[in-house]
């Protein structure tokens, strides 16, 4: 049999509202700290003093500065599940808008702390890849429910297998976009490059098979 690679134990979750509270301080606190320092300078008594807690109060939920790092990427993860699932519900409700929002909510998630998010990646290794993977997979399923009101307007042959191409496309091209040396920065450049990948999927979804020439 294939042994299964080690995991590190997960975090202690927080069972009452205060505690809860104090676990978001030290989270964004750590990752305030990993964003204008880095992961290696990271620190357990560095982030207690960011967070305004004891030391001992961060040892009481993790081990160690692993698991601080496994919990700082998962909250990274969630709130880009949250943020696009937002822009989503405040999309105008059309193909071409849902589509928009859902590019410019993608770009803007992964323009913040862009760097921390490819550091994190780095020190999670495969942890961080399966992880990643099922952000991916939930912030595909979030266009394909946004966009099922308009599949009428699809003039592909399939047109769910169709939206699920362009989901595919559009969610890759700014999953690039942030790990390139040259993204596009600003606001005015990353509506520019969604509206152009709006185009992009729009114009697909909207010509129908069997426009390709064939050549002898």
């Amino acid at each position: 049999m294939t042994e299964e690679p080690e995991r590190p134990a997960a975090y202690r979750e927080p069972r009452q509202a205060r505690s809860a509270a104090t676990l978001a301080r030290v989270l964004r606190a750590a990752e305030e700290i990993a964003t204008t320092d880095g992961l290696e300078d990271l620190t357990m008594a560095g982030v207690a003093a960011r967070a305004g807690v004891a030391v001992g109060t961060i040892y009481r939920r993790f081990d160690d500065k692993e698991q601080l790092i496994t919990a700082l990427s998962e909250r990274m993860l969630e709130h880009r599940e949250e943020y696009v699932a937002q822009r989503l519900r405040a999309a105008e409700p059309s193909l071409s808008g849902v589509i928009d929002a859902y590019a410019q909510a993608l770009l803007q998630s992964f323009a913040d702390s862009s760097g921390l998010f490819q550091e994190l990646l780095r020190a999670q290794g495969d942890r961080s890849l399966d992880r990643g993977a099922r952000t991916i997979t939930a912030l595909h399923h979030l266009l394909l429910e946004a966009a099922s009101p308009y599949t009428g307007q699809i003039r592909r042959s399939q047109p769910q297998k169709a939206l699920d191409t362009a989901a595919r496309a559009v969610l890759g091209a700014c999953y690039h976009d942030a790990v390139r040396p040259d993204p596009a920065t600003g606001e005015t450049a990353r509506r520019r490059y969604a509206a152009e990948l709006t185009d992009m999927a729009i114009a697909y979804l909207l010509t129908p098979d069997g426009h390709r020439s064939t050549h002898t």
